[in-house]
């Protein structure tokens, strides 16, 4: 991963938009850029993943080629370097918006029926979440699209390191958020409700749900009580095709998110310990007001 493709530099740091699909992490160093873009200066690091197996980033020093930064100094609308921080970060969130969508056709993601927009934000989360070091493994993204129905596989375990989609299955909403489709969501103990938002996945037990993971609610008001209220990531036989042919439509659990137990090892094994785990509905209010989405 040696090439860059876009370059802004804001008041506190540098953003670096790449080509590969994997921002930057709070490690990198300061992007130093000339006036002339003929000459460009750069010592950084990015996260390059080493191997397939599922490890924490190492980290490289790729070089910038002059080509590259004359791209760079050239991208549209791009503010001046002393522009207003307010300038610098519309900037920067339309750059991290045009990378998401170029991943999102890049992936074909939208034929395996993720929702464009599910995605956007996503990436958006995930950025800044990478940005402020909060990710100890950072090149899985696990999308949540509750703009599906219940029966539509509507869990998405990206890769982002490779462009590639791991894991696409079934996933429930909580009982009181809705039938075929959640349309209603809460951060209330007792609600039976799912939460909206950015989660952290932690470490991994084994309960009456056999092996399950914890998550950390990162957004205040949405989704920070995920622990107190119990909120894991497990699997269950009431989340498959068996159970929607049987039933007439999928299971619902009391607020996790539950997942076929064909599949939930390999996927808690691959999410677990430091990932990102983003569930998306377009409600309005959470999108406006999340401060990891607007941060």
């Amino acid at each position: 991963m040696k090439t860059l493709s876009k370059l802004v530099s804001t008041s506190s740091v540098s953003l670096l938009v790449i080509t590969s699909p994997v921002l930057i992490s709070s490690n990198h160093k300061k992007i130093e850029v000339s006036t002339s873009t003929a000459v460009v200066a750069a010592t950084y690091h990015i996260p390059v993943l080493t191997n397939s197996s599922f490890k924490n980033f190492k980290y490289s020093s790729p070089e910038m080629t002059v080509s590259v930064a004359e791209k760079a100094a050239n991208v549209d609308n791009a503010p001046d370097f002393n522009a207003s921080a307010a300038a610098k970060k519309a900037f920067e969130v339309k750059m991290v918006i045009q990378q998401a969508l170029t991943m999102y056709d890049s992936m074909k993601l939208e034929q395996s029926g993720l929702n464009q927009k599910a995605f956007e934000y996503a990436w958006r989360g995930y950025h800044n979440l990478l940005k402020t070091g909060q990710l100890k493994k950072s090149y899985v993204l696990t999308v949540c699209d509750f703009t599906q129905s219940s029966s539509s596989k509507r869990m998405y375990v990206i890769d982002v390191a490779h462009k590639k989609l791991l894991f696409n299955t079934y996933v429930s909403h909580g009982m009181n958020s809705g039938v075929e489709y959640a349309t209603t969501f809460s951060n209330k103990a007792n609600s039976f409700k799912s939460s909206l938002g950015f989660f952290i996945t932690t470490k991994t037990y084994v309960g009456r749900n056999g092996l399950s993971l914890k998550v950390q609610g990162l957004e205040k008001g949405y989704n920070d009580l995920a622990a107190k209220r119990h909120i894991v990531l497990h699997g269950s036989n009431y989340i498959s095709p068996e159970y929607l042919k049987d039933n007439g439509e999928m299971g619902r659990s009391l607020g996790c998110a539950a997942i076929p137990n064909a599949m939930s090892p390999k996927i808690i094994k691959t999410i677990k310990n430091g990932s990102c785990l983003f569930i998306y509905h377009p409600t309005v209010k959470y999108l406006t007001h999340s401060n990891i989405i607007n941060g």
